[in-house]
């Protein structure tokens, strides 16, 4: 849950992926001073990469403390590499340790949640073991977490191929496959759930899909939202991102979704093109609609 001191910030937040070049302690906070973000979201490790390196405890701190002076909630995306519904040994081995080492880098640098794409069955006749090994390499790792550490939190796909979460509704599965743990919570992708079928983009849409997301998770497990743009049409199942108002989403859905009681505490982040210039107006633009 979000700290004492972090209730004096309008809510929900609204900030951005940060870059990390350089170290998160000087690139990631500067970014977020100079777009005039309340959250950020960060890699700890290369994304596409299965490498897991040594923490750097003083950067850790220093990052931490930088946070804090800016009143900054913060959220670790896992690699995209992870796949835990894979029929590969190789690759859901790599997912479990990965996904593992993310939670432990999150609770080092102070994270609230920890965000894992849900990933694919690949082949068809594996979706059945692919949620049973989900539960296998999964609930060993979440039921050693602490309360201080920070959430594993769900995020669905474009739909696309034999992903485990086509649709909202397929989170049920994985809740299941992971015993609806206390410690598990969504992370909604606004360009991912236009492409998996959603339409986000018409009046009550948003309203419509964000009352489907509560009926089937429960609105304390909403707890990030990646606010992107959509670069195609709703369900064409392909996850190309676009800035806020260029795309076929438009800027009217986010209104409506800055005004839904279930997002109240859970940040906006975005992922769409561009840097400093961009985010800092996107930013900006969300502030303003949830201003209402």
């Amino acid at each position: 849950m979000p700290s004492q001191s972090s209730q004096s910030q309008p809510r929900p937040r609204i900030g951005a992926h940060t870059p990390t070049s350089g170290g998160m302690a000087k690139r990631s906070i500067e970014y977020a001073r100079i777009t005039e973000a309340e959250a950020i979201q960060v890699f700890t490790s290369n994304p596409r990469g299965w490498a897991m390196p040594e923490t750097n405890h003083e950067a850790d701190a220093l990052f931490r403390e930088r946070a804090d002076e800016l009143d900054l909630e913060v959220y670790v995306h896992a690699p995209f590499l992870i796949n835990l519904g894979s029929p590969t040994e190789g690759t859901y081995k790599n997912s479990l340790a990965s996904t593992k080492y993310s939670l432990k880098r999150g609770k080092e640098i102070g994270a609230l949640g920890v965000v894992v794409h849900t990933g694919s069955a690949v082949n068809e006749d594996f979706i059945e073991r692919a949620w049973k090994q989900i539960h296998e390499g999964m609930m060993p790792i979440l039921n050693e977490l602490t309360e201080d550490a920070p959430y594993l939190l769900l995020e669905p796909t474009a739909g696309q191929g034999q992903s485990l979460v086509k649709r909202l509704e397929d989170l049920e599965h994985y809740l299941k496959a992971l015993e609806y743990h206390p410690k598990v919570g969504i992370c909604l992708d606004t360009c991912h759930v236009f492409a998996a079928g959603h339409d986000i983009a018409t009046k009550g849409g948003m309203k419509e899909t964000l009352d489907l997301l509560v009926e089937v998770a429960g609105a304390e497990r909403i707890q990030l939202i990646h606010a992107n743009d959509s670069m195609d049409v709703c369900g064409a199942l392909k996850d190309r991102h676009q800035n806020i108002g260029e795309g076929f989403i438009g800027v009217d859905p986010f209104k409506e979704l800055l005004a839904h009681p279930a997002v109240a505490n859970a940040p906006l982040i975005l992922e769409t093109p561009g840097m400093e210039p961009e985010h800092g107006k996107e930013i900006a633009l969300l502030k303003k609609l949830r201003k209402g």
